[in-house]
């Protein structure tokens, strides 16, 4: 019978249909337990990122140690940072997303444990290696997994939950272990810290699943020496100069800031070499894509402006306005906060509008904090001026966070995904370093000119951060003109590709009164 098989492909086909449907929203359901996981990991180890700070004094009391040596405790950790996020777009190319995950939480979790019962100072030290060894493996990986797994169309909203790791996590940081401080004993950050770790480690254990193809390549140990000696010497020797408060620079900060710049030349000689055969430790090919340039410029600006507030707000608060640690946490608190809240909405309208209409005034805003920081800081200032003013530098930056994170990102070919991540995230560790560097190095000349002067500590302190935040400003005012630049992805709603396809469907539509060769009117083409 004629009508059999049309009869047959029309029954057949709701439940081909349904069974698609089924196996799609099945997919989307694990991507999206994949991905909340990866946030959630990944703010916990981020987290412990900025917590040691407020600690130092309690540590030098405890462990009887000086401060040069409390300062090892961060230092080693961004050292380790250092090493191992280069080499985590080899990893995220070359093993499952699962293991990666268990390896790097397990890392994470062991140095945790290690650090809360740590008998010296020693212990202390390698178990915050041991932390640090996973904590640079996350931030790359959620990354990388929400490119390859979320659709253009949406990626904003899912790179807000990763502007509220990178932003929030680190300015929340010194509140939540002041808070435990006041209360508890040091040891209690890490004790707190222990079972979100291990649940999460537990979850990811039932939960995540593989989500990449891994694809085998060769390793190429001169280039690991390479990054580790290159990125470990800038990193180290910044974190140094961060730490000079008297205006001097030791003779070890210049070797190692000199040791890695030619470390890092000679480091990119090398990827240049090995892109030719696909072999990079870490492929410059990025660089090449204009858009992923010119975000991660200002990505680093933002990141100079974060940490340098992050660093300055607090000693003004304690040095000019006599704040107690406690007290300057939680007036930093509501801006971090609100970065946190805004995140979301910031994804939403990035997926609706693209980056430019967010990216322009999110410049304007920080640059015009941080210029009226060069004059609201005075030894007079009241404490809701300082919140509202941070809060509103918050708001600036959570404009800015997801867009040049989607736009940069989402200009690269998928090939170049986990390079993309492991390329900012490096840059984001040494502009951080170089941020709270520079805006110390400043505050602490001027500052000592000050005092020469005859002016008091409070006024000189205060003269001094407010020429460091000028700096910030300046850096800020280009990052203005470079927003004009940062273009949409091609595949997203407001890039090139949809563009195209906009054009090629009005081409499609036929004129007013267009009639077909029957007299009938036409149809509009649709794709």
């Amino acid at each position: 019978m004629p009508d059999a098989q049309p009869l047959g492909s029309a029954i057949a086909a709701p439940g081909a249909l349904a069974s698609a449907s089924a196996s799609a929203s099945a997919h989307s359901k694990r991507n999206s337990r994949v991905i909340n996981l990866l946030v959630v990991s990944t703010f916990v180890v981020i987290l412990n990122e900025t917590i040691m700070g407020v600690a130092i004094p309690h540590l030098m009391t405890d462990l009887r140690i000086t401060a040069v040596a409390a300062q090892w405790l961060t230092t080693a950790f961004l050292l380790t940072m250092a090493v191992v996020i280069p080499i985590t777009g080899f990893l995220l190319k070359r093993f499952h997303t699962r293991g990666i995950f268990l390896t790097a939480m397990s890392l994470f979790s062991t140095g945790t444990l290690l650090a809360a019962v740590a008998p010296g100072f020693d212990v202390l030290v390698v178990a915050r290696v041991v932390q640090a060894s996973g904590t640079a493996i996350m931030l790359p990986l959620l990354i990388t997994t929400v490119m390859q797994l979320e659709p253009a169309a949406t990626r904003g909203r899912r790179m807000g939950s990763i502007s509220i790791v990178i932003a929030v996590a680190p300015a929340i940081g010194p509140t939540i272990s002041g808070l435990i401080l006041s209360t508890f004993s040091w040891r209690y950050m890490f004790f707190f810290v222990l079972p979100v770790a291990l649940g999460a480690l537990w979850m990811g254990w039932r939960h995540i699943e593989n989500v990449t193809e891994p694809t085998r390549s060769p390793i190429d140990i001169l280039s690991i020496v390479l990054s580790a000696l290159g990125f470990g010497g800038v990193v180290f020797g910044l974190s140094q100069l961060g730490d000079s408060t008297e205006g001097d620079v030791s003779l070890a900060t210049s070797g190692a800031i000199a040791v890695g710049a030619i470390c890092l030349a000679l480091f990119g000689w090398r990827q240049v070499a090995l892109q030719k055969v696909d072999n990079a430790l870490l492929d410059l090919r990025v660089f090449r894509t204009p858009t992923f340039t010119v975000s991660v410029a200002m990505f680093m600006i933002l990141m100079v402006s974060l940490f340098g507030s992050l660093i300055l707000l607090p000693l003004f608060m304690q040095g000019v306005l006599g704040f107690t640690v406690l007290q300057s946490g939680l007036v930093i608190l509501p801006g971090g906060l609100v970065m946190g809240l805004l995140a979301p909405f910031v994804g939403k309208a990035y997926d609706r509008i693209g980056p430019r209409p967010l990216l322009i005034p999110g410049a304007v805003i920080v640059a015009s904090v941080l210029w009226s920081f060069t004059a609201i800081l005075t030894p007079g200032m009241l404490t809701w001026q300082l919140v509202a003013a941070h809060v509103t530098l918050s708001v600036g930056l959570a404009l800015m966070f997801t867009p040049l994170f989607s736009a940069s990102l989402g200009s690269l070919p998928p090939r170049l995904y986990a390079y993309g991540s492991a390329t900012m995230t490096t840059l984001q560790q040494v502009a951080a370093a170089a941020g709270t560097a520079l805006f110390i190095a400043i505050m602490s000349g001027v500052a000592l000119t000050q005092t020469e002067s005859g002016a008091s500590d409070a006024v000189a302190q205060a003269t001094g951060i407010q020429a460091a935040f000028a700096i910030g400003a300046v850096l800020a005012t280009l990052a203005i003109g470079a927003a004009f630049f940062v273009r949409p992805p091609a595949d997203s709603p407001h890039g090139a590709g949809a563009q195209h396809e906009a054009g090629a469907r009005h081409e499609a539509m036929p004129s007013r009164g267009a009639t077909s060769e029957d007299g009938k009117p036409e149809a509009a083409v649709t794709h």
